[in-house]
């Protein structure tokens, strides 16, 4: 088994349902796929988890031709990668002493299924407090919304963030099925939300904290979060 310093813990949805629409959600391929070869090239190993374990949800609009990058047609052709991804482990049972660092990709399911998740808040809450460092993307932001710092107060209060912007959420027209609107959670908890135009790149870092807008600003949200590493 390698040591914590050289594994990096990845954490997926469970939730498929999106809203009551009858259509599917889960993660977004891409946020997924572009982070784990970044963490794998460096030389990480990856560790897989998800709330239920098993095979998380792929959003299946992610894997639409239009979403495609060089990293998903990666993933299309990565046989032990795809064994991996339909096999994580459930969330209750790792530990954070087993990671050097936790990185959320998301999509739509991790509003439903991750914001809540008292396993998910304790390790985010046990890596801050171990000093490791803890990233997210997109919609996967929303995971860092009850998490509490050492003071008892809201992680993000005073902290710069991003996440899935009001404008991006309204363009993919689902402002009125969404739980709840990210950008404004974050802003109304005291984050100090940032943001770029819509789908271009963005990442921002606030100590340990590293926080990706959209599905574009995953790749630069986990190559920060290695330079954070080393």
């Amino acid at each position: 088994m390698a040591n914590a310093t050289n594994k990096i813990l990845m954490v997926l949805t469970s939730h498929s349902e999106l809203g009551n629409t009858g259509e599917k959600t889960g993660f977004w391929v891409e946020e997924f796929a572009a982070p784990y070869y970044v963490f794998r090239d460096a030389g990480f190993e990856v560790v897989l988890a998800s709330p239920a374990g098993g095979q998380p949800p792929i959003d299946p609009k992610s894997e639409l031709a239009d979403f495609q990058t060089a990293a998903t047609k990666r993933f299309d052709d990565d046989a032990e990668a795809i064994a991996q991804l339909s096999n994580t482990l459930k969330l209750a049972d790792v530990a954070a002493s087993d990671f050097a660092a936790v990185f959320y990709p998301g999509g739509h399911g991790p509003l439903w299924d991750l914001v809540d998740n008292h396993q998910s808040i304790a390790l985010i809450e046990q890596m801050l407090a171990d000093s490791k460092p803890v990233s997210a993307v997109c919609h996967a932001s929303a995971v860092l919304l009850k998490v509490k710092d050492d003071q008892g107060q809201p992680l993000v209060q005073g902290k710069a963030v991003t996440g899935f912007s009001n404008s991006e959420e309204d363009a993919v027209q689902l402002s009125s099925i969404v739980p709840f609107m990210l950008e404004d959670e974050l802003i109304a908890l005291g984050g100090d939300y940032q943001k770029a135009d819509d789908w271009h790149p963005f990442a921002v870092q606030d100590g340990l904290l590293i926080t990706g807008q959209n599905p574009a600003s995953s790749e630069l949200a986990a190559q920060k979060l290695l330079s954070q590493l080393n």
